[in-house]
């Protein structure tokens, strides 16, 4: 039996105190901070123009809005009771939007650029680095997969900006910004589901062609280690065919740390590749930290920093309740 009800119960209990860990620094590191973040907030407003009567007052009520006049155990359980009802607060920047509409705003652009594209590069990758290990590739094939490799040194933000130069700029093939174009209606409709994705092709491609070398990398070198192991012998002995022996035997069994590797990936999702959404202006949360950060709103930093953590804690806990069902050979019950 792959699975006990006791471990999966010690699993969810340690999963539990990752969130509440996580919870805690997230309260902890902003009053750490020098300042006063809703006189930060009046301040940046004042310098965009607006004018305010009775300055003191006004930040004494905010204060007191935003529970800041609390003692610190207060203010930690309120916090806590708040983010188990999945609350956040307000935006100090984008005041009264609620730090919870804005990470549900842009969170499907997130996951439907990052996913997709992690798991294209993931499934591209793997086989190239497959091929790679297996004694059976062409050699006209082995000497060709290297060359997409290269791309693995190249930062996800520098392969952006040269396929903005490129294709953006220079050829004008794609659009620079924006997940859309503008003036377009959204809708679940065909003629702006294909705007949406020629808007992502290019952010989408330059976490493609880098992630691709990476995995490509790993996997190579799990296909040497299991060339010599005796079921591949076995499974030749037998007369199976090539390409069964390569995936059933092969890659199966070789890509169990790539699956490992892929829930932690896909966990962090939620944070986005911050630089790529930066440079394409793509509204997702990477591109909304990014402007939390630039306004120094705080509510909304700890609110993605939470929704990162909790994200990676859960694409963890879920493998390892499934690695059984991946690998027969992995068991979690006593002998």
């Amino acid at each position: 039996m792959g699975l006990t009800k006791a471990y999966i119960a010690r699993r969810l209990l340690v999963f539990l105190a990752v969130v509440l860990v996580a919870a805690t620094v997230n309260f902890i590191v902003p009053r750490l901070a020098p300042g006063d973040p809703v006189d930060a907030m009046l301040q940046r407003m004042m310098s965009q123009g607006a004018q305010f009567e009775g300055r003191a007052e006004l930040v004494k009520e905010y204060r007191k809005m935003f529970g800041l006049d609390d003692s610190l155990p207060l203010q930690y359980i309120k916090y806590l009771k708040n983010t188990a009802r999945l609350d956040l607060g307000y935006s100090l920047s984008t005041f009264p939007a609620k730090v919870m509409y804005l990470i549900r705003r842009s969170l499907p652009w997130t996951i439907g650029l990052l996913s997709v594209s992690t798991i294209i590069a993931f499934g591209v990758g793997i086989t190239m680095g497959a091929l790679m290990g297996w004694r059976g590739t062409p050699r006209m094939v082995r000497n060709l997969l290297p060359l997409m490799m290269t791309f693995a040194a190249i930062p996800y933000y520098l392969m952006a900006i040269l396929l903005l130069y490129v294709f953006a700029f220079g050829l004008n093939l794609f659009p620079a910004s924006g997940a859309y174009s503008t003036g377009t209606t959204s809708g679940f409709n065909l003629s702006f589901i294909a705007d949406v994705l020629y808007h992502a092709t290019l952010p989408a491609l330059s976490i493609v062609l880098v992630g691709v070398g990476s995995w490509a990398l790993g996997m190579r070198g799990m296909m040497v280690t299991i060339a010599g192991e005796d079921y591949l012998t076995l499974a030749k002995a037998k007369g199976l065919k090539r390409a069964r022996i390569f995936w059933r035997y092969g890659v199966r069994n070789a890509m169990l740390p790539q699956v490992t590797a892929l829930a932690i990936a896909l966990g962090h999702v939620v944070s986005g590749a911050v630089l790529v959404e930066i440079m394409f202006a793509y509204p997702g949360i990477g591109y909304l930290l990014y402007q939390g950060i630039s306004n120094a709103d705080y509510t909304l930093i700890q609110g993605i920093t939470f929704f990162l953590v909790l994200s990676v804690a859960a694409a963890i806990l879920v493998l390892d309740l499934l690695y059984p069902r991946l690998d027969p050979r992995i068991t979690y019950g006593r002998r």
